[in-house]
């Protein structure tokens, strides 16, 4: 948090949004002003109000013990629920073999096939079962409905939003800390920084070769893909966050055959966000949170609804007005799960924005004729899977490891699936065992493991 802020200062001075809905508001930004109106150098403290769109009705994310929920779910479904969690608490499966056991631990089986288990197949392409259960301890291992009830207790008593948040799952956390303009922001900012500091970044780089000497890397061999030509680069330490598949076929015959065939087994689910600027949304606030044109208020919106293949839906606008020119119109993030080549990959971007429009349309999210402008991105890589080859990644970190100059961090340089948070801490560990004279990857390979699971405040 120390870190970001040195980077953009929090805001001291109310947002664009926050002037026309009056709100009173603190701001709890410290030393530099920092006023979103007059500058763009700022990050901006939001609300934090994400849902699961479901039955054509909202539900809270993660799901809340209360009124709205029963009253959506119906008496039925709810005592199903009850009873499924009570048999599971009684009668818990002993081994989790993968994430359907682990899911099914924390939430019942019923509650895990209305929310959890077509919503998991959307997002990764294939059933619970096929899944390790390492993913659940990455991301929501701390969270049940147990954690439910006693985070909804202890906020009765909680004294200020960042008071509240300080033994709260993140998944419930209600403020969070965001750039003017978008992530990218922050990275851009650092970017400079470097460049002021003498260091130099190349982009549009590959790596297509690495050699070594015992248990040194000696040199990496990069191709510049705009010009083709092929340098060498020689340093004292390599840091890796690319994908771990690329990064062991760069070895070569340098890598050992084992490591090399689990390094090539191992899955990525890609990503596909369409972008959607629109004159209004059909779906209307109906929380008492007030919003410019009564927008819903959600960051993100998780759409669980079976008929269509949206997995989320981003409100930018409630990330940052300043996100959008006119903060009368609604831009919104489609959010896609695919596999590179398939089908979605594939469309043309015409097709794919028709489409993606056609699919909240479907749901009663929008009307195609208010869409007015598009966009689609694609990613690869985007989220690595804990199947395939992933139970013997031990044998890529056995080679990784005897290299003393060779540090992987981040999602894709650990094949974990980490936040932003955690993988940069990854980051700042590899940089402290380096000062420290630490030879022992351990205690980068230790974050966000299960015993530290990294959502926890």
């Amino acid at each position: 948090m120390r870190w970001w802020q040195r980077i953009l200062p929090l805001q001291t001075a109310p947002s664009k949004d926050d002037l026309i809905l009056k709100r009173n508001v603190s701001y709890p930004g410290k030393g530099v002003p920092a006023d979103p109106e007059k500058a763009d150098g700022v990050m901006l403290l939001r609300n934090r109000i994400s849902r699961i769109f479901f039955l054509r009705k909202f539900f809270n994310y993660p799901l809340s013990l209360n009124y709205g929920t029963f009253a959506n779910l119906g008496i039925k479904r709810v005592v199903k629920i009850a009873l499924s969690y009570f048999k599971i608490n009684i009668f818990p499966v002993k081994n989790e073999k993968n994430l359907e056991d682990f899911f099914i631990n924390r939430f019942g089986e019923e509650l895990y096939s209305t929310f959890f288990k077509d919503y998991t197949l959307k997002v990764w392409g294939i059933p619970c079962d096929e899944i390790g259960a390492e993913w659940g301890a990455q991301r929501i291992q701390g969270l049940s409905i147990t954690r439910a009830i006693t985070d909804v207790v202890k906020s009765l008593w909680a004294k200020s939003a960042f008071d509240e948040q300080k033994n709260v799952e993140t998944s419930l956390i209600k403020q969070f800390m965001y750039p003017k303009l978008g992530p990218g922001q922050l990275w851009e900012k650092v970017a400079q920084i470097v460049i002021e500091k003498g260091g130099e970044i190349h982009l549009k780089h590959k790596l297509t070769g690495i050699k070594c000497d015992g248990g040194t890397i000696t040199e990496a061999i990069i191709r510049d893909e705009a010009s083709n030509n092929i340098m060498p680069v020689k340093a004292d330490y390599f840091f890796s966050t690319m994908p771990v598949r690329d990064l062991i076929s760069a070895f070569g015959p340098a890598a050992p055959e084992k490591a090399r065939k689990t390094a090539e087994g191992l899955v990525y689910r890609d990503f596909i966000t369409v972008g959607l600027l629109a004159k209004k949304l059909k779906i209307k606030n109906m929380t008492d949170i007030p919003t410019i044109n009564g927008i819903v208020p959600d960051n993100w919106i998780y759409i669980q609804e079976k008929e269509v293949k949206i997995g989320r839906l981003q409100i930018f606008n409630n990330w940052s007005p300043y996100l959008v020119s006119d903060i009368n119109n609604v831009w919104v993030g489609l959010e896609y799960f695919c596999n590179e080549g398939d089908g979605l990959w594939n469309k043309k971007d015409s097709d794919f924005m028709e489409f993606a429009a056609g699919e909240l349309s479907k749901i009663d999210i929008l009307e195609k004729e208010d869409v007015m402008d598009g966009i689609v991105l694609r990613f690869s890589k985007v989220y690595p899977a804990y199947f395939g080859t992933y139970n013997q990644f031990n044998l890529i970190r056995d080679f990784v490891d005897t290299f003393g100059n060779l540090f992987l961090i981040g999602r894709n340089g650990m094949h974990r699936y980490n936040n932003m948070d955690h993988s940069m801490l990854s980051a700042m560990t590899a940089v402290e065992n380096i000062i420290n004279g630490v030879k022992s990857k351990d205690a980068i390979w230790a974050t966000n493991s299960e015993t530290e699971y990294h959502e926890k405040k």
